[in-house]
């Protein structure tokens, strides 16, 4: 494995949900009518920062209502959190309290983070508010379809919201938790190497660590270890086919060193055929749902015409293949991929 500094030179535009879209949305069941909007949470006065236990800012900040306009938003954001948890039954809130509201002005769909605590035993949860990304929504469906996690969101024409997806944040892990004695670091590493292999052939972008988190399940003789992305902003936008790979990110260099001391060039064809072939399992089994989620992808504009010649030329000498010269959209690449993959696993 290698490993570079790549650049994103500049935020990627939000893409509206178009008509195509929004037709596969309603037909899979993730469209909703919501009682509040994204634009209803902007509605603050200024904000606090946010700062973590040891002093640090978090890039997250505290917004600050009326207290008339906050007093309205909680109660409709619980309903949202039914919404999403329970199909709008209200009874599972009925305890719940919204203890407070962050806001992210870094992020490309610049989110709010809400926290809902549980009154009778102080469990608490998370979900997400953002603007409708045509692009991160194509992310979570093909990661929905693509990859072994399972994600929860609602679209209302331009909101969007999702649930929080736990784990250590990548870069957190890196830091301080993965050389821990009871973790076997092959593992990781053969994970790493997986969630690589995912990125590249759904062309997830920007897979930085602060970007996907690390899950950890404690087995019956082990650990298991699970990445998963949660920005999804980067989804097929890029013309650098660098970007689509975790690899070449330098925040993700104890990753790739972790890879080459303990992983061999053998080790790593062989999870990244493992990875192959789970995925030709699931297209497999969704192939109705991927047709339908490509046809929708044609029907609007989700990148560049020079990002997308740059990326199939750049693919078609990476895999030396002519066939994706041929590509005439981010999605046809993806197609082309997978075409791949299920020829690499039949070989």
């Amino acid at each position: 494995m290698e490993i570079e500094d790549v650049k994103i030179s500049r935020k990627k535009p939000v893409f509206p949900v178009g008509a195509g879209l929004l037709k596969y949305l309603k037909m899979y069941q993730r469209d909703s009518r919501l009682p509040i909007a994204y634009a209803d949470l902007l509605n603050f006065d200024e904000t606090v920062p946010v700062i973590d236990k040891n002093g640090v800012d978090t890039y997250w900040e505290i917004p600050l209502y009326p207290q008339h306009v906050q007093d309205h938003l909680y109660e409709q954001l619980k309903i949202v959190y039914a919404e999403l948890k329970a199909s709008g039954n209200t009874r599972i809130v009925q305890h719940k309290v919204i203890e407070r509201i962050e806001f992210c002005a870094f992020g490309n769909t610049r989110p709010f983070r809400i926290k809902i605590v549980n009154r009778l035993n102080d469990v608490y949860d998370y979900f997400y508010i953002k603007q409708a990304d045509a692009s991160r929504i194509y992310g979570l469906e093909l990661e929905e379809i693509l990859s072994p996690n399972q994600v929860n969101y609602l679209c209302d024409r331009s909101t969007l919201v999702e649930e929080h997806i736990v784990g250590i944040p990548g870069d957190v892990f890196a830091k301080s938790r993965m050389y821990t004695p009871d973790y076997n670091q092959t593992r990781i590493a053969k994970e790493f190497v997986k969630f690589n292999e995912r990125c590249v052939i759904s062309l997830l972008g920007d897979m930085r660590a602060y970007n996907f988190v690390m899950q950890i399940t404690p087995d019956f003789d082990d650990f298991q270890f699970r990445i998963r992305a949660i920005d999804f902003d980067q989804q097929f936008y890029e013309g650098n086919i660098k970007v689509y790979m975790p690899q070449f990110f330098k925040e993700n260099y104890p990753y790739v060193k972790l890879s080459m001391d303990h992983l061999n060039e053998k080790t790593v064809l062989q999870y990244q055929q493992e990875e192959r072939s789970s995925i030709v399992h699931r297209v497999r089994s969704e192939r109705h749902r991927i047709k339908d989620l490509r046809d929708a992808s044609k029907t609007q504009q989700l990148s560049t015409e020079e990002n997308i010649i740059k990326l199939r030329e750049a693919h078609a000498q990476y895999y030396d293949d002519p066939k994706y010269l041929q590509c005439q959209s981010m999605t046809d690449i993806i197609e082309r991929n997978v075409k791949n993959v299920i020829r690499s696993v039949q070989l």
